[in-house]
């Protein structure tokens, strides 16, 4: 667990870690064909087809209506480099296309999560090649199953992402998985919800033998969870709030973040167009005992 030292500081005192996660709930989860090209992402307040999910994809801020916003292009052209304690991050998916990894970490970039699975039968087709190279580059990276409650339990979904690229070894460059958990409640019961998380939980603990890392927002969490308490002595908690302010906002049930997505329209070299940009609660030292799961 992290106890809070500043307001922005958090440092660890143990194995585990909590990471915020400030993801909203605004988009409706359908099956069908999206509309447009197939080279465009889907928009953030579209509905997501099976395969289509990304990180932030049911993602608006909390409150706000969907629309080109002037603070994400201003939170984006703050001088991060200077930010020495809190190494900088991104996630990525087919979305971002052909990725130069030794450009992105000659930019910074520290850590990365990558998709890997998504429902049942999912693989993104750019994992393959995203997962080595940034492993080659020095990149610390991870990987990231997008949940889909309404296609099985959590435990299937779990030995499928565990069994797909979400594993783990302990070399310095490894994070534990994520589990992506956005959009709708998918039909489901504050109650169920909660035991489909914990299946998932515990099923990709006995195959991996990590705590699965939660990305998720605080009007997702509290309104499909109830602000459950049950995951904050178990997993990290990622925050992804888009927002000018110094911290993000994490939901009820979460004392602290370890991640925070902070933006969904940066930009880094050896990336074409935009990407997810991310920072972590402590030093390098403390991403690289999450990655070696060390006190």
């Amino acid at each position: 667990m992290f106890s809070r030292t500043t307001p922005r500081s958090l440092t660890p005192t143990g194995r585990r870690f909590t990471l915020a996660g400030v993801l909203g709930t605004s988009a409706a989860l359908i099956l069908g064909l999206m509309s447009g090209t197939a080279t465009a992402a889907p928009a953030k307040h579209d509905p997501v087809p099976l395969g289509q999910g990304y990180m932030g994809v049911g993602y608006l801020p909390d409150g706000q209506a969907f629309r080109p916003d002037t603070k994400q292009l201003r939170l984006d052209a703050q001088p991060e480099v200077t930010v020495k304690a809190n190494p900088l991050g991104i996630d990525v998916s087919k979305w971002q296309g052909s990725i130069n990894w030794t450009s992105v970490r000659g930019a910074g970039i520290e850590f990365a999560w990558m998709k890997a699975t998504e429902g049942l039968t999912y693989k993104d087709p750019n994992f393959n090649s995203n997962y080595p190279n940034a492993y080659y580059a020095g990149v610390i990276r991870g990987a990231y199953h997008f949940a889909r409650p309404d296609v099985s339990g959590g435990a299937a979904q779990a030995t499928f992402f565990a069994g797909n690229g979400g594993g783990w070894s302990r070399d310095n460059l490894t994070l534990p998985g994520v589990l992506d958990i956005e959009g709708t409640c998918y039909g489901y019961s504050q109650a169920s919800m909660r035991q489909w998380i914990l299946d998932f939980y515990n099923t990709y603990k006995s195959r991996t033998g990590r705590d699965v890392v939660i990305y998720t927002s605080p009007s997702w969490w509290n309104t499909c969870t109830g602000g459950w308490t049950g995951m904050s002595t178990r997993s990290p908690l990622w925050v992804a709030h888009w927002t000018t302010a110094t911290n993000p906002t994490i939901p009820a049930g979460f004392p602290y973040w370890t991640v925070w997505q902070y933006s969904s329209t940066g930009s880094v070299s050896g990336i074409s167009g935009a990407v997810d940009r991310d920072r972590f609660g402590g030093d390098r030292s403390r991403l690289l005992a999450l990655a070696n799961n060390t006190p």
